[in-house]
């Protein structure tokens, strides 16, 4: 009992020496920067390919010279995308190794565990690829560069109602997961209020590999359309199933379904699948070009989102440092908060005052075993 106590009380006093900037990381060669992500465990697809993107645009910074005359350092903890993890691992890269900003996270509900502790240390965090609206509202140190999920709720209503023409939707949301249940609400919300009719609205747990019987209780509501909330393993098993069960339904999803994983667990049964998302490896900006090249001549395959996402994310806390010229965290994070129009890999980026990424999506179709550009949405 007395070690826990005197555990929990050296955080307390990190926490507090870093809040009031009482706490200096000693001279150092390197400025350090926190990445924490899903290396292991159910989605290490997310994870993995967030880190190849974060640490190409670190590996090219510190090639062209690196940051306020110092090369950067890429920290990176796994939390095996487990719940409860990410606090520990934030904790280790602030009061452990002294970042002067956190990456990370991919899955909403892990960020807002990473976010809980930043804010508490007053520490600067940007999420790559966390939709859900409550991330950034822990607190003024946090932020994000992918688009939020009430926007791409209304996105994916007026995508099944205008392009689809489908006016009955069954919804399939991921119950422990805060990033499938706020998709679900502002998917409802959007698609009721274009006229459409939702005939059912069923649930899941994270890990399910069955889904039958909710599948046949959709099945007998007859919609015209299925959206999955949740992410790329049960979204590619309830294609799958639905399509042993008869059912024809087109099956759209959010980006939570965009990994190569959804269409190897999927085969042809994800042919047709829409998912709105964050990038096309199609996108022929040059921006865009110049880091699919980069990523393809370093890894042997397409970055698909999370990958661009992770890449975006390290370019905009690496403008802020310059923009700043500074390492503390009160000037990073004002910085962070006033990136304007950043030409970033997944569009143009600019932090409002929620510290969101007001940016456009994309619309990509499983076709012929690949996803494929299928529009652009402005916000």
């Amino acid at each position: 009992m007395l070690v826990r106590m005197r555990h929990t009380f050296r955080w307390i006093l990190t926490g507090l020496a870093l809040a009031t900037g009482l706490l200096v990381s000693p001279a150092s060669a390197v400025i350090r920067v926190g990445e924490y992500a899903s290396l292991t465990g159910k989605e290490a697809a997310f994870g993995q390919s967030s880190h190849k993107g974060t640490q190409l645009a670190i590996d090219e910074a510190n090639a062209a010279g690196g940051v306020l005359g110092q090369q950067l350092e890429l920290v990176v903890e796994d939390n095996q995308s487990k719940p409860g993890e990410s606090v520990t691992a934030v904790k280790k890269l602030i009061a452990r190794d002294r970042v002067v900003a956190v990456l990370g996270e991919v899955a909403s509900g892990r960020s807002l565990e990473g976010a809980s502790v930043c804010q508490a240390f007053k520490i600067p965090m940007v999420s790559p690829f966390s939709t859900n609206p409550k991330v950034t509202q822990m607190g003024d140190h946090i932020f994000r560069v992918c688009f939020i999920d009430p926007f791409q709720g209304s996105l994916l209503a007026r995508f099944a109602k205008e392009k689809l023409k489908a006016g009955r939707a069954a919804v399939l949301t991921s119950s422990q997961a805060p990033y499938s249940v706020g998709l679900t609400k502002f998917f409802t919300e959007a698609y009721t209020g274009l006229g459409g009719t939702i005939v059912a609205d069923l649930k899941y747990a994270e890990g399910d590999k069955d889904f039958k019987a909710q599948l046949t209780s959709i099945k007998a509501s007859k919609p015209e359309v299925i959206i999955v909330t949740g992410y790329y393993t049960e979204a590619a098993l309830i294609c799958r199933q639905a399509r042993q069960l008869g059912i024809e339904a087109p099956i759209m999803g959010g980006d939570g379904c965009d990994a190569p994983e959804l269409i190897q667990i999927g085969g042809k049964d994800v042919e047709g699948f829409h998912v709105s998302t964050h990038f096309s490896a199609e996108n022929k900006s040059p921006r865009a070009l110049a880091f699919i090249q980069a990523f393809q001549k370093r890894h042997g395959v397409e970055p698909d989102a999370s990958a661009a996402l992770g890449y975006d994310s390290a370019l905009v806390l690496i403008d802020a440092l310059r923009r700043a010229n500074s390492t503390q965290a009160p000037a990073l994070r004002e910085a962070l908060a006033n990136t304007r129009d950043f030409e970033a890999v997944t569009g143009s980026i600019t932090i409002d005052a929620q510290r969101n990424a007001r940016k456009p999506a994309v619309i990509l179709k499983v076709s012929e075993g690949r996803l494929r550009f299928v529009e652009t949405v402005n916000p």
